[in-house]
């Protein structure tokens, strides 16, 4: 059987296949940069593997309390080593990259100190565990303060407004890597290094804290490598190269991840309790098949962003731009137009392919939201995903795919989803 038989058993038209192989070979050199970031990435991890001496012993499973987890040390130290801090907190009771922003944040805050975002509003689901929306057990009702500094109307920075806002009582600054849902700009490592050189040169004792989800292995550096304190993203986002079912990480400077630690178990306990349950295999086979899983979603990205930007729907990045996360944003303008792109999506997954998403009443968000997700991690956004909050402008955002052919043939199928639905009536 040929390929394009193949593809049009799976719904794909003959018209459909032609327009994406045609962008495909334009983008060779492209996905050449791409594979030479993952190869570096790839250096990086075994590095840190073998420094830390692992073997078959760190995948041994331990229960209760989970004294003398060598695992769970070694992997911990893997990923301090990996992504240069001085220590790390990666753990299955880290239920979310939510949980993980959560305790490390409120781990490293106390009452009357100041959290202050200096590139806006942050997540949607943040907005509760501060307390910008109201919520029980919100930092806000602890005792700790909000400010945000908008970015400016280009997305760049407004250092006169984070001059005025930084204070005594500043602890914490909170960096958003990625957009979240919203069409701004990912910030790069390069510029998040300048924003916090900037910040420590206002306050040197400031605390400065990036939310790294969607961001790792996607360049050569972290924001660690630039003057971060702590860095916290998710296991079933990127770190965790779709084998890790659950948990997520903090790494940083030591006196921070123990602050969390004391969080996330008890004060004195710390990182000297909490069993792996049998899962540091998957947490470590996972870590190393990061950057080569990251590298496909990165091309499923970029050939998105070109398959709807030459279809006159603005793209953020645009075809063109660089990349420092793996989410694409694809504004529609509708509803209609979310909600096909995202079933086109659902149609394309190994799992519950049969499956049509609708919008919903997610829990932490403040409207209906449409997820894509055949995954078989439930949640993982490093698997082919799509999501939206139905809302204006009615934009959508794309992740993931653990190989590339897959992420490719969840962009063709999200195309001919359009096409079927009368959305878009020509690829001309």
């Amino acid at each position: 059987m040929e390929l394009k038989q193949l593809y049009e058993e799976m719904g794909i038209s003959p018209m459909v296949l032609k327009y994406g192989q045609n962008i495909e070979k334009e983008l060779k050199s492209r996905f050449e940069v791409i594979d030479e970031t993952a190869e570096y990435n790839q250096m990086k991890v075994i590095q840190a593997m073998q420094k830390a001496r692992i073997s078959d012993v760190h995948f041994a499973a331990t229960t209760g309390y989970g004294y003398n987890d060598l695992g769970r040390d070694a992997l911990e130290d893997v990923y301090a080593y990996t992504f240069h801090g001085e220590s790390a907190l990666v753990r299955p009771q880290l239920i979310s990259g939510t949980h993980a922003l959560h305790v490390a944040l409120s781990g490293n805050l106390r009452p009357g100190d100041e959290l202050l975002s200096p590139v806006g509003k942050p997540y949607d689901t943040l907005e509760e565990v501060i307390g910008i929306r109201q919520s029980v057990g919100s930092l806000k009702e602890y005792g700790v303060i909000y400010r945000q500094v908008d970015l400016l109307a280009d997305g760049s920075f407004d250092y006169d407004g984070i001059r005025q806002a930084i204070n005594e009582r500043t602890k914490l600054i909170t960096i958003q890597r990625s957009k979240g849902y919203a069409t701004r700009p990912t910030l790069s490592v390069d510029k998040i290094g300048q924003l916090i050189s900037f910040v420590k040169a206002i306050k040197p004792d400031v605390i400065c804290m990036v939310d790294n989800c969607y961001g790792e292995f996607v360049e050569r550096q972290e924001p660690t490598d630039v003057g971060a304190d702590m860095i916290v993203g998710s296991l079933i986002k990127n770190p965790g190269g779709g084998l890790a079912p659950i948990g997520g990480y903090i790494v940083g400077k030591q006196e921070c991840i123990d602050r969390a630690s004391y969080r996330l178990s008890a004060p004195g306990l710390g990182k000297e309790v909490g069993a792996s349950l049998g899962l540091n295999q998957s947490f470590f086979q996972g870590l190393f098949l990061s950057p080569t899983v990251v590298a496909g979603a990165l091309k499923g990205a970029v050939f998105a962003a070109n398959v709807y930007e030459r279809l006159g729907f603005s793209v953020v990045p645009d075809s063109t731009q660089s990349r420092h996360d793996i989410i694409q944003a694809v504004t529609f303008g509708t509803p209609k137009g979310v909600i096909a792109f995202c079933q086109g999506i659902q149609a394309a997954a190994p799992v519950d392919s049969f499956v049509t998403p609708e919008p919903w009443d997610m829990p932490g968000y403040d409207a209906p939201v449409i997820m894509a997700a055949g995954a078989f991690v439930q949640g993982s956004s490093i698997e082919l995903s799509a999501d939206a909050p139905i809302k204006p402008p009615y934009a959508v955002y794309f992740q993931g795919g653990l190989t590339w052919y897959h992420a490719k043939l969840g962009i063709l199928k999200s195309l001919q989803n359009l096409l079927d639905q009368h959305i878009i009536h020509t690829l001309a």
